[in-house]
């Protein structure tokens, strides 16, 4: 069975590059969003298997969204994904209950790597 991922990246082009290696490796992309508060609501509606989702975003950023979600929802499956140099920011997420953190830009092998670590 295809597991269900949740892509979350203010953008487009972003959420369509995970999205195309993600569905070529035969995982389902259950849905995107482009912000942490639609993250948060496409999360309760979905329940998908794992969340990909970037840290800078408007509205609310990554890390609030990963917040409320394992608030939510303290077994959910979580990476997270931001451009180099913001340590600060990956032990944050990481001690906020992220399982991974990813790199930008995408090595699609990378990003293989910490989904089938995360969920197989």
């Amino acid at each position: 069975m295809a597991k269900n991922i949740l892509v979350v990246d203010d953008a487009a082009f972003m959420r369509m590059m995970i999205k195309d290696i993600l569905t070529k490796n035969g995982y389902n992309v259950a849905g995107e969003a482009e912000n942490g508060v639609k993250a948060c609501e496409k999360y309760a509606e979905l329940r998908p298997d794992l969340v990909l989702m970037d840290i800078t975003m408007p509205e609310l950023d990554g890390i609030g969204a990963l917040k409320k979600i394992k608030g939510a929802d303290p077994n959910a499956m979580v990476i997270m994904c931001s451009a180099m140099g913001q340590q600060a920011m990956v032990i944050e997420a990481i001690q906020s209950g992220a399982k991974d953190f990813i790199v930008k830009p995408f090595q699609a092998d990378r990003v293989l790597e910490a989904v089938k670590k995360v969920i197989g």
